[in-house]
């Protein structure tokens, strides 16, 4: 039970980072650091957006650079090797890499909900879980993916093995706009409001609705020590600032991020940025949006990635 007590461990001091984050920065030169995002900019990322452009995190002393990854970035390796102070994960990845002996601590949620679905292209005809059998399902090659998938499938009685699972890549909306795959895992924030633009009809099985339990789908992940915990509790006092005027004008708060990413489809950000306010994706449950790192929350999506084999547990 090592690698279990350690990850829960690097959760319970990560929200312990989150509750210290009120205070102000310390006397002195601004405190430099990298932000690696985990994709490129999209709506999911306005609240940090909005910090920078506010000046919250100047404010606490921190000159914060926010860089896109490329594509081939590894952001645990980043974190690991100094070349990034924080970044933006997935909670399987983080995890994954925690099993794996990488010493990262997570100080903050970014999305608090997962945003890992299973979308169906015929929603007349696949209307539960159950009726995925025997149908044809598109996976990226992540490992998340089959736990996600075979999660939705054992909701509705279906035995992972009772698909026809094919791997491609990160060609969801392509294919199953083209009628390639019955359905495919993806994220119903950006995936699946990309297949409702374009006239798609689907049917959306979002995996804490299916299976999961509700659990943060993106942190913010730094390295372990005080150099990095001071730099978290700037960076959370800053982007806790944001995500109060978020959960009040989210509109706004993606206005600092087309601004500041230049390039950006409006129509299509906003598309997104709405089901992530409907969907409550910002928000922990019975609360307006925040930041902050639950350990319960952790702790369940721990348990739930066990179970489903993402992660040995060992």
């Amino acid at each position: 039970m090592r690698r279990v007590a350690a990850l829960l461990a690097a959760a319970l001091l990560g929200a312990g980072l989150v509750a210290c984050g009120g205070g102000g920065a310390e006397p002195g030169a601004p405190k430099g650091a990298t932000l690696v995002l985990d994709f490129q900019p999209n709506a999911v990322h306005s609240g940090i957006y909005a910090a920078q452009a506010r000046g919250y995190f100047d404010d606490q002393g921190l000159n914060l650079t926010i860089r896109e990854p490329s594509s081939t970035a590894d952001n645990a390796k980043l974190l690991a090797s100094g070349r990034a102070d924080l970044a933006v994960m997935d909670i399987s990845d983080y995890g994954i890499a925690r099993e794996r002996g990488v010493d990262l601590v997570p100080i903050a949620a970014i999305a608090q909900r997962p945003l890992a679905s299973v979308i169906a292209r015929d929603p007349g005809e696949i209307r539960t879980p159950a009726d995925l059998a025997g149908k044809t399902v598109g996976v990226t090659g992540v490992p998340s993916d089959d736990a996600v998938l075979d999660t939705v499938l054992r909701s509705g009685g279906v035995d992972p093995s009772d698909v026809h699972r094919v791997t491609i890549g990160f060609d969801a909306v392509a294919d199953l706009a083209a009628d390639k795959v019955d359905a495919a895992t993806a994220f119903w924030n950006a995936e699946g409001v990309q297949l409702r633009q374009m006239g798609i009809s689907t049917r959306e099985f979002r995996v804490d609705q299916f299976g999961a339990p509700r659990y943060p789908e993106l942190l913010v992940v730094a390295n372990t020590g005080a150099t990095e915990a001071d730099t978290a509790r700037r960076f959370n006092s800053a982007l806790t600032r944001a995500y109060s005027d978020l959960a009040k004008d989210p509109g706004s708060a993606l206005d600092d991020l087309l601004h500041s990413v230049p390039g950006l489809d409006p129509t299509a950000q906003r598309a997104e940025l709405n089901a992530l306010t409907a969907g409550q994706a910002f928000a922990l449950e019975g609360a307006a949006a925040t930041p902050r790192l639950d350990r319960g929350t952790v702790a369940r999506w721990h348990a739930w990635a066990v179970r489903a084999g993402l992660l040995q547990g060992d």
